[in-house]
């Protein structure tokens, strides 16, 4: 059983996806999570966000590491563990161009593929439903209102300590729709045959509830999951 949840920032997919995996017992990828790792790197390594190649390199040379924890998920590259300081905000403002060029996303999605090869998932991204996993048993797609995802977005930066303007993150959270709906290699789009799901009057375990029903449906009409 693949579980594919995509859909722009702030939207709350992460968070619904996690919750969707704990509740079916299943395992969940983040794959934004990989880029954002890729994009911190590259930042520390002073490969810009615009050098394609060298990001294509180094996505090649340092595989990103993802380990499941009672506290959520571990994320590592090049021996360090980045978990948190991925989420910082200057990660934010460039991980849409890191994950716009070809080579780059080529690169992720054969390791997000190989991941997923065996076993049941749930996973979450802009293009899980549309390219990594076309063939994946339930695709969603999961939005909300622009002014929702900032808030959303600006509550989360100020858990973590980072105090940023929340019309700085509106601004923010609309460019990267921008950069996310326009590139060339997968564009952020509906998938085929993905359901809907518009959460800006909902919250993280309501929507996880209404996936779940929807995998229950699926499993009653299309037998064990494999």
């Amino acid at each position: 059983m693949i579980v594919a949840i995509d859909g722009p920032a702030g939207a709350g997919k992460s968070t619904v996806a996690r919750a969707v995996a704990r509740r079916l017992g299943v395992a969940y990828l983040d794959t934004g999570a990989m880029y954002r790792a890729l994009t911190w790197l590259a930042h520390e390594r002073g490969i810009a966000p615009s050098d394609a190649d060298g990001l294509a390199a180094l996505a090649r040379a340092e595989p990103i590491g993802i380990e499941p924890t009672d506290d959520g998920d571990r994320v590592c590259i090049a021996g360090r563990d980045v978990t948190d300081l991925i989420r910082v905000p200057e990660v934010a403002a460039q991980v849409s161009e890191v994950s716009s060029h070809p080579g780059v996303r080529e690169e992720m999605v054969a390791a997000q593929r190989a991941v997923m090869a065996s076993g049941s998932w749930v996973s979450d991204g802009r293009d899980v439903g549309t390219v990594v996993c076309p063939e994946a048993d339930l695709k969603v797609f999961l939005t909300a209102s622009l002014e929702e995802r900032a808030g959303r977005r600006h509550a989360d930066l100020a858990v973590r300590g980072v105090d940023m303007d929340l019309e700085a993150v509106m601004e923010d959270v609309r460019r990267r729709d921008h950069s996310d709906s326009t590139r060339a290699a997968s564009p952020l789009r509906v998938a085929e045959g993905a359901i809907v799901i518009d959460s800006s009057a909902l919250d993280a375990d309501e929507v996880a509830d209404l996936i779940v029903r929807l995998v229950d449906d699926l499993r009653q009409t299309s037998g064990p999951a494999r």
